[in-house]
């Protein structure tokens, strides 16, 4: 191994943990994106769809752990300490809850913490090494494992924190005009689904309903838009499939590396937004976050319509796709061929190794 390969700088360990998140995200989150409502919606014909829907809502329940193993690969640990960062992250992921002696899984989890525990897994055993000897199948999985996820239950509440407060930023919108309204919640939510923030998350606990759900809903689709629009010119079609089903959570490596990359989201957002506010699209707390990601958008916000069904069928088929899909495309060519802002590659997917 050269001198360069070993050289670990701040800036290649977090370009590596974000790789590592960002590949695990869609191992973990897709199944349940693409199949979960089919499955649902066939779980009321037969039997057997309401068991396969489990199946993929609880592999979902994996996410902390998969993020925790691809980041561990990511600075080629062997399998021993591999798993360990996996448990750790799980366990400073937040994804449980003990109640009366119990544990409950209750989501993935907060995702900054999960990265911020593997983080210190990760760096408990590159410091270790091989200093345990005959003792490191006994010793490292307390230090490496429930140390570093001891450390990450202790940071969860603080980091949770960072949740809360933007959900908070994002509930004062809601007092607003609702074109102006509309246009903030979507533009913000487009700029959350690329980041570790969960904007499920934060939709449930400030309860966000009506039009500010349909808001955050549309711009997501925005979002998903836009990058599918980016994607397509540099990545495989298995990438861009995997941002336009629901995984664009896949691209946080790319906002940090060319923030810039989040204006033709937000410009996107903000148009998609202020369409949102005309046709009055709505939601409840539990839909919006998703975006079009198993049409649990479009389907929620169908509910709330007035008219036939075919009429409302196209209102959300322009809110939801043709018009976030439109506005992207414009969108880009003024940033990449008129002003020039970035370039193709700054959509290019580094998957995890």
């Amino acid at each position: 191994m050269s001198e360069k390969e070993t050289k670990l700088t701040g800036k290649v360990f977090l370009n590596r943990v974000l790789a590592g998140t960002a590949t695990g995200i869609v191992v973990g989150l897709i199944p349940n994106a693409i199949l979960g409502e089919l499955f649902k919606y066939l779980g009321t014909k037969m039997d057997i769809f309401i068991s396969l829907l489990q199946v993929v809502q609880g592999f979902q329940y994996s996410v902390p752990i998969i993020v925790g193993v691809l980041i561990a690969m990511q600075f080629k640990l062997n399998p021993m300490q591999t798993i360990i960062v996996g448990a750790a992250a799980f366990v400073g992921s937040g994804a449980y809850v003990i109640t009366d002696g119990a544990f409950m899984l209750v989501g993935i989890g907060d995702l900054i913490n999960t990265m911020i525990t593997a983080s210190i897994a990760v760096l408990l055993v590159m410091v270790l090494g091989n200093k345990l000897g005959s003792m490191t199948i006994l010793l490292l999985p307390i230090i490496a494992g429930a140390g570093a996820g001891a450390v990450g239950s202790f940071t969860l509440p603080y980091v949770k924190l960072i949740t809360s407060s933007i959900g908070t930023l994002i509930n004062s919108f809601t007092e607003l005009q609702p074109v102006l309204m509309s246009v903030l919640i979507a533009v913000s939510f487009s700029i959350l689904i690329i980041s570790p923030i969960s904007t499920v998350a934060i939709a449930t606990a400030i309860g966000l309903s009506g039009l500010a759900s349909g808001a955050a809903n549309i711009g997501i689709c925005a979002a998903a838009a836009s990058l599918v629009i980016g994607s397509m010119k540099v990545n495989s079609i298995g990438v861009t499939s995997s941002v336009g089903l629901g995984a664009m959570k896949m691209m946080m490596p790319n906002l940090i590396k060319y923030p810039v990359i989040g204006i033709p989201l937000a410009v996107n957002a903000a148009i998609s937004g202020i369409f949102a506010a005309l046709f009055n699209i709505q939601g409840t707390p539990f839909s919006a976050g998703f975006g079009f990601s198993g049409l649990v958008g479009p389907i929620n916000a169908m509910k709330f319509m007035e008219g036939n069904a075919v009429g409302n069928m196209g209102i959300a088929l322009l809110a939801f796709f043709i018009i976030p899909f439109v506005g992207a495309f414009v969108v880009d060519f003024v940033c990449t061929k008129l002003i020039k802002l970035y370039e193709n590659e700054a959509f290019k997917f580094v998957a995890a190794k």
